[in-house]
């Protein structure tokens, strides 16, 4: 079968990559390579798949050294025409889409990248999608879009109508388009919340990568809200099985589901949501406990208010996740962050 994974030289795009190849997968990435953090790690991600960064042009596919199954382009998702054509070659089975503008406090300061790539490029996904019709269209969105709900756990049966971050309303502008596009065009769509993902080759803007950082430099790490937060972290290989186990099962549309009481995560047309997350809220200064520990440091810190666009807990509700996939995640965070800084240490030699 044939999978589009977007967003390759991406965290979780590169994980979810070397998952569907090794297991059997015919794989085709794509990724604009964009410098919202250190592009190097982008580079090293794809070489770590066999995608020689020499051989990487824009519009130009090249062949995996490591994974003959696998095959890369670097494209926009902003590029309409190149997005079309490759849909139309491929014939593509799946499409999981991953790329993204991703960032809470980014999108305070550069609004329009995320309109452009989560909305417009979304679209454009949808479009060829229409045109070209694939068995199962899978597309990240995130934990982000309970916003203001402070009703514990989130559950993707409730409202999700005041988001506080304009990346958390492009990810929930996503779930209303696709379930406009199932509607109409029969499309069969899944959309995945996830929750502050973390592990091995993860991003530079993300808290676990920042304190790890800074804890072995010596350097002072800010803790927001003075600590008093939780997350639900949820280990990437977790959400990579959770991602391999759906994609075969694309979602029918349920002939029971009510208009007068509509239940967000459903639909009479082919359109699901879960949520995808450890639900297992951490506190924060638990999480930098962790991190202590498999540094073999201890952190120095400055305490600070609340950010704006943040939240002071998350924590999924993965019951339907259980009952229709009998999956739910499970890695402990003291686990996953010893991963992460191992894997951190190899590979800046610290």
């Amino acid at each position: 079968m044939k999978v589009l994974v977007t967003g390759t030289a991406g965290f979780i795009g590169f994980h979810l990559a070397r998952f569907l190849l090794e297991n059997g997968y015919d794989v085709y990435g794509i990724d604009n390579i964009n410098e919202y953090y250190d592009i190097s790690l982008k580079y090293s991600r794809l070489e770590e798949s066999g995608i020689k960064k020499e051989l990487i042009e824009y519009g130009k596919e090249v062949i995996s050294q490591r994974y003959p199954l696998y095959r890369f382009m670097k494209v926009g998702l902003e590029d309409q025409e190149n997005i079309y054509k490759l849909f139309e070659k491929q014939k593509f089975d799946y499409v999981i889409h991953l790329a993204a503008q991703a960032g809470v406090r980014y999108s305070l300061i550069h609004p329009h990248t995320y309109i452009q790539s989560n909305i417009s490029g979304f679209m454009n996904i949808l479009e060829a999608c229409r045109h070209n019709p694939v068995t199962h269209l899978i597309f990240a969105s995130s934990s982000s879009v309970y916003g203001m709900n402070e009703q514990f756990p989130f559950s993707v049966k409730q409202n999700v109508d005041h988001p506080i971050s304009l990346y958390a309303a492009s990810k929930k502008s996503n779930e209303l388009m696709a379930h406009v596009y199932s509607h109409l065009f029969g499309i069969p769509v899944t959309g995945l919340r996830f929750f502050t993902v973390y592990g091995p080759w993860g991003r530079p803007d993300m808290a676990l990568f920042i304190f790890t950082k800074s804890i072995l430099a010596g350097e002072p790490i800010e803790v927001f809200n003075h600590g008093k937060m939780e997350r639900d972290f949820t280990y990437v290989d977790d959400i990579v099985e959770g991602v391999g186990r759906m994609i075969d099962k694309p979602p029918a549309g349920l002939p029971h589901w009510n208009g007068i009481h509509p239940d967000p995560s459903s639909s009479s047309a082919p359109y699901r949501l879960y949520n995808i997350g450890n639900s297992k809220p951490v506190n924060l200064m638990e999480f930098i406990e962790a991190i202590e520990k498999a540094l073999g440091r201890k952190a120095k810190m400055t305490f600070k208010p609340m950010q704006p666009g943040d939240v002071t807990r998350t924590w999924a509700d993965t019951r339907d996740l259980l009952e229709e996939f009998n999956y739910c995640p499970s890695t402990p965070v003291q686990e996953g962050v010893e991963h992460f800084v191992n894997w951190y240490r190899s590979y800046y030699g610290v």
